[in-house]
Order: structure tokens, then C-alpha cells, then sequence
């Protein structure tokens, strides 16, 4: 008799390794096969194979790892079987090939032999850890997000945080384990802010905070900070964002709203020679990017007295921008740069330490600048995704590179709409059309449904608009692809050919 057995190692993730184990039983030349995962092998004869009385076998294995890549592991077979006399001895063998495999392993026994002892075979492999896979085209499990947010991430920025999601660099630990005031995380947040300054070339009289509580929470901590309670602010209100800015910054100081878009549905953006800013205003505040209406600022105001602030969360690392022409960016992070959870705030030092005395300790920007964004424990494993996101935009050669892709993908989605002659309608004025979120409706509005529901079954998800605006939105911020944006617009025209 002879008994024959391969081990199969297959790859192992973050240091976890799997080993399979093949086992084969030819009955009355019917093989079949098991896989075994570190666990009993039970196997029974079929009807086909009484003859043979084949009671059972079982196959454990123990396995020790090292992260130096040196593996062994011991195999023990533990057999019993009652046998015939019949030619139809029984084997186990490599199911590839009997006769001329390596690894047989024969087993000297007799016929009248009923119970076998354990043998135990020791096995050692040399593995290599390799690289973390790379995204060279949207994978076929995947589909195309066109969500304003939380929104699409880097394929290959997301592949990179797998590979490293159990052990992190060698550290023993996740990202989600570590202390945010241990050596290993300072690095990470210490990298992430150096990144994005080199990004958007942040000059050193600027702080980077690294906070919690998405923009809406800066709609608040932004009044606080920068001026009185008798303080008078001025907001351009181009979109439901900029609005409830304005609104949140009613209970903190005299904000006063000196243009408005929302008698024209929030399609434009105001000539600043016609803006009527106050003369002591301590800042004009402004949202750069519209994410529900779509309508972005290709440039920005001066103020006449104060500092400009903006909210940048929709366009944020979208394009270059001057940032030494702002007191205050601030932006969350999950449509462009990042899961959510994570806000980032750009603000010049000059501006901190003015809090008003009824600031909570939270939105108290002296207090995040003085421990570096690390006064209590900050989203941690959101920081570290940011640094990723912040590697890899530096990689694609800076946002000057970033900007040029961007305005490809919304040129071509533009163009599909502006030449469907009236079947789709983007409504926004065309100078101020957003690169990052593209509003849409069909001419026959009963057909948006279908539209979003065929659009579906391809692949492509998200494209239903704002609950308060209704039609289509596609969000095509940095992370998705050129193939996303085509293949949206390859849907329309068929779609249009269709319904028209």
C-alpha cells in the first residue's frame, strides 16, 4: 500500500499563513478529492466501495510561522481500515499523478494489518513576503461610486491599507490598535501633515489640525475662534452648505449674508465687484465647492477687512490653490481624501487664541495647535488613510497633475450632456460648473428611476441626486477613474437611444 500526500502553501495575508492539503481515494476508478484547512479530514467510502471497507482517515496538521518567513509544519495521518483481499486494494495519492510524483510516501505494511500508527512528516518552506498588490484597472468584483460621500478611494490606496491592516510595518499591530502617542502613529500623522503641505505648499505660518466632527462642526468652531459675539462676519451663500453655515453662525456673532443664489436655485456664483461686504467684517466666508448644486468658485474673493474662509471639503486636493490667500480652509475629509470621520483644518497661526470664553475645549483650535492634533484620541486609522491618500497624490506628480485629470473627466461628462440635445440638462452655469460633482436631470423626469436602476445593473451606483433636489449627481472626485466617467457616459448615450 502506498500512501501519497501534497501540501499546497498558498499566499498568506499580513503573516497569516494557510496550508492546504490535497488527499485522494481512487474507488473503483472514481477519484475524489477534499481540501483540508488546518483542521480533521473525515472521509467515508461510497456504496461503490464496500468491498474495500474502508473505514475513515484523518489528517491534522500543526503549523509554527515566523515572520522572517521560515515555515514548518508537521503533518500526522492517523489511519484505520479493514481490508479485503480483493484487487481493490486502496490507495491515497497525489491526484495529479500516481506514478511519478515526488511525494509518495509509502507505507510497509501486510494485507491482515487493520490499524495503522500515526506517522507524522515534518516539512519545512521558505516564503517571500510579497508586495502589496497593485490596481492596474478597476477590478471586476468593484463597481464604479459615483457617491458625493463618503465617496470612492484609490483602488490601489485601498489595497495598500489591506496589506497592512493586520501587522503595520512590522509593528505587531493595526493602525486601529495602536496608542495615537506611541513612535508608530506619530510617524503616520507626522507623514500625512508633511504630505499635505507639500501638496498644497502650505506656508509655515500656517497650523494643519487634524480634527473630528466633520465641517459641520466647523460651521460652529470657525465663529468661536475668530471673532466676538458682537463681531460682524459676511457669508456668499451659493448652496445649501454655504446656508447652513450662515445659519449655525447666527447663535456666535452677526453674520450677514451679502449675496444669495437660492432665488436662482443655486446655479451661479456673484461677480465679487458686486458683492456689498462689510467694511468691518472679521471674515468673508465662503464655500468653494457646492457639492449638492454642483457649482464651484474658479477663483476666489478678497475681502476688504478680515480673512477669507472656506470650506473646501467637496474640491479639497482637487487642484492647486493659493493658500496663503485664506486665514482659514477647512474640509472633511471622505469625499476626496479619505474615509470619513476625519476633518482637516488649515489656519494661520495668527488667528489662534482667540476663542470666546464659551468655546468647548473641543472646538478650541489653541488647544489642537498646542498638541498637535492630539489633546484627546484622534480617528487614528482616518489619519493614516488620509496619509496614504496624501502619498499617493504626491506620487501622481502633485496636484498641478491631478487638476489635469479631473478636468478630462468632467469635460467629457459635460460634453455627453450639453450634446444630447435637451435629453439630459445639467443646470448650472457653465463657467462655474464643478470638476467634483455633476448635477443632471432627464428631460422626461419618469424616467430618472429606470435611469438609475439600469445604471445600476452596470456597475455604477450612487447617481441619484440630493433628496432635496432630486435628478442624477455624479460625484468624480480624484479617485475615480477615467473608465468610470466613459463608462457612465457610454450608458447615457445607449440609454438616451433608447428612451428619446
Amino acid at each position: 500500500m502506498f500512501l501519497g500526500i501534497y501540501v499546497c502553501m498558498t499566499e498568506y495575508k499580513s503573516s497569516l499563513l494557510e496550508i492546504q492539503i490535497f488527499a485522494s481515494l481512487p474507488l473503483h476508478q472514481k477519484t475524489r478529492h477534499q481540501t483540508l484547512h488546518n483542521k480533521p479530514l473525515i472521509k467515508k467510502a461510497s456504496n461503490s466501495a464496500k468491498s474495500s471497507l474502508f473505514s475513515f482517515f484523518s489528517v491534522s496538521v500543526s503549523v509554527s510561522a515566523s515572520l522572517a518567513c521560515s515555515v514548518s509544519f508537521t503533518i500526522t495521518i492517523t489511519m484505520s481500515m479493514s481490508m479485503a483481499t480483493s484487487h481493490h486494494t486502496l490507495f491515497l495519492h497525489n491526484p495529479t499523478n500516481l506514478t511519478n510524483t515526488t511525494n509518495h510516501f509509502p507505507i510497509t505494511t501486510t494485507r491482515t494489518t487493520t490499524t495503522f500508527k500515526p506517522i507524522s512528516i515534518k516539512c519545512t518552506a521558505t516564503t517571500r513576503t510579497q508586495a502589496p498588490p497593485q490596481a492596474t484597472a478597476q477590478s471586476q468584483d468593484r463597481v464604479f461610486n459615483f457617491a458625493a460621500g463618503p465617496a470612492t478611494l484609490p483602488e490601489n490606496v485601498l489595497l495598500k491599507a489591506q496589506s497592512e491592516l493586520y501587522n503595520w510595518r512590522g509593528s505587531g499591530m493595526s493602525v486601529m490598535e495602536m496608542s495615537h502617542r506611541g513612535k508608530e502613529f506619530l510617524s503616520i500623522i507626522q507623514k500625512a501633515e508633511s504630505d499635505l503641505r507639500t501638496l498644497l505648499n502650505i506656508p509655515s505660518e500656517y497650523s494643519v489640525l487634524f480634527l473630528q466632527g466633520g465641517a459641520t462642526t466647523q460651521f460652529a468652531a470657525i465663529p468661536l475662534n475668530l471673532c466676538t459675539p458682537q463681531d460682524n462676519v459676511d457669508y456668499v451663500v451659493t448652496g445649501s452648505w454655504g446656508d447652513k453655515a450662515f445659519k449655525e453662525a447666527q447663535k456666535y456673532c452677526k453674520p450677514k449674508v451679502i449675496w444669495s443664489g437660492k432665488s436662482e436655485k443655486y446655479t451661479k456664483i456673484p461677480s465679487f465687484s458686486d458683492l456689498d461686504q462689510s467694511s468691518n467684517a472679521r471674515y468673508l466666508h465662503i464655500c468653494a465647492n457646492e457639492t449638492i448644486h454642483g457649482v464651484e468658485f474658479k477663483d476666489y474673493p478678497t475681502p476688504k477687512n478680515g480673512v477669507l474662509v472656506a470650506d473646501m471639503s467637496s474640491n479639497f486636493c482637487s487642484k492647486p490653490v493659493d493658500v496663503s490667500r485664506f486665514g482659514l480652509i477647512y474640509a472633511g475629509a471622505q469625499k476626496n481624501v479619505g474615509p470619513s470621520g476625519v476633518t482637516i483644518v488649515i489656519i494661520r497661526k495668527d488667528l489662534i487664541g482667540n476663542a470666546q470664553g464659551l468655546t468647548p475645549v473641543m472646538l478650541d483650535y489653541k488647544i489642537h495647535d498646542e498638541n498637535d492634533s492630539l489633546y484627546n484620541t484622534p480617528p487614528c486609522y482616518g489619519i493614516y488613510m488620509c496619509g496614504l491618500v496624501f502619498e499617493d497624490l504626491v506620487e501622481q506628480g502633485g496636484l498641478k497633475e491631478v487638476e489635469k485629470k479631473n478636468k478630462k473627466k468632467a469635460e467629457i461628462l459635460y460634453n455627453a450632456i450639453d450634446e444630447s440635445k435637451g435629453f439630459f440638462r445639467c443646470p448650472v452655469e457653465k463657467s462655474v460648473r464643478s470638476l467634483m460633482n455633476v448635477p443632471f436631470t432627464l428631460e422626461k423626469a419618469e424616467l430618472e428611476a429606470e435611469f438609475i436602476k439600469e445604471a445600476a445593473k452596470e456597475k455604477m451606483v450612487q447617481l441619484k441626486g440630493h433628496r432635496s433636489v432630486g435628478g442624477m449627481r455624479a460625484s468624480i472626485y480624484n479617485a475615480m477613474p477615467l473608465a468610470g466617467v466613459e463608462k457612465l457616459v457610454a450608458f447615457m448615450k445607449d440609454f438616451q437611444a433608447r428612451h428619446a
